[in-house]
């Protein structure tokens, strides 16, 4: 039974409140889209509604660090990384704080809120944040790990969280090391490397490539920063092409780390699937999917024009 990211991230919360005493949760006046209304419900006196004011989110976030708390940040991600992106660079990252933000509603997925609600920029922006950990998990149970995984870090943490209802494609036995991505299937002739919840049409684009003789390799990269350049580079070697998947823009995205670590350093032929420089509009989500190329089906057709397979 499938389940969005965001019950997940909201039920890890509270699974991590029984934990921690020091755990605090915060909110832009969301927490029934967020999902941290179910830490509320069962911590409130650790749960803090700041309202409409995400800049105030954010700072007193980085001032509640310093006494001693986790404090765990929630909005939509278009809120968090773009209003407040000036507070999470200076009061945060700038200082290092230990705080921790699982911004929901990320991407073309957020459907029929349209293009001025969904973030397809965020990665990127928080990418370029010195010493920011992003991470972006594909399915319920990496969301959890990604939360747990964000608790362990002495620093601060983006966990991108998505709003559809999603099936597993990990398990509970799958690694979750930060900075580490995950091989989820073998290949030879080309390499589909995704994140998020394009992890699942990169299975399922490879599943399409076997039927016609072309052995792809899928690998997940839950953890956008720190960047596994040695697995990039690996599998660039094995498979000779690379493909990214993202539902975030081309630039500044998985597809622009790739890039940055094969320059120079390999001979793979690449490309990338993701939003090519444009913004979102309203729509179904399935039906975003398929207007801007996320879709195992297109996934495959760049897999074959890469190895040179005639379409």
């Amino acid at each position: 039974m499938g389940k969005s990211l965001r019950v997940a991230y909201g039920e890890a919360l509270k699974e991590l409140g029984a934990i921690n005493e020091n755990i605090v949760v915060m909110d832009g006046d969301l927490a029934h889209a967020t999902m941290t209304s179910i830490f509320a419900d069962e911590y409130p006196d650790r749960f803090y509604n700041i309202g409409i004011a995400e800049a105030n989110l954010f700072c007193i976030a980085a001032g509640v660090s310093h006494s001693g708390l986790i404090p765990f940040v929630s909005t939509f991600s278009l809120f968090g990384t773009g209003r407040a992106y000036e507070q999470i660079r200076n009061s945060i990252s700038y200082v290092n704080a230990n705080v921790k933000f699982g911004l929901s509603h990320s991407g073309l997925s957020v459907g029929e809120d349209g293009g001025s609600h969904q973030s397809i920029e965020d990665i990127s922006l928080m990418r370029g944040l010195p010493g920011m950990t992003v991470f972006v998990p594909c399915d319920p149970i990496e969301t959890r790990k990604a939360v747990f995984a964000a608790y362990e870090i002495d620093g601060p943490v983006y966990i991108r969280v998505a709003r559809p209802i999603v099936e597993n494609v990990t398990t509970e036995a799958t690694p979750f090391i930060p900075g580490k991505a995950n091989i989820l299937r073998d290949g030879s002739d080309v390499c589909i490397m995704a994140t998020g919840l394009m992890v699942s049409e990169a299975l399922a684009a490879a599943k399409l490539l076997e039927k016609d003789g072309i052995k792809a390799a899928v690998v997940n990269f839950h953890t956008i920063k720190p960047f596994d350049s040695e697995c990039v580079l690996q599998m660039a070697e094995q498979c000779g092409a690379v493909v990214t998947v993202e539902e975030h823009s081309v630039i500044g995205g998985l597809g622009s780390a790739v890039a940055e670590v094969l320059a120079g350093n390999s001979s793979a032929k690449f490309t990338r699937v993701g939003i090519n420089d444009k913004f979102g509009k309203s729509g179904k989500p399935v039906d975003l999917f398929r207007e801007y190329g996320l879709t195992a089906e297109n996934i495959v057709d760049k897999c074959k024009s890469l190895v040179g397979v005639h379409l």
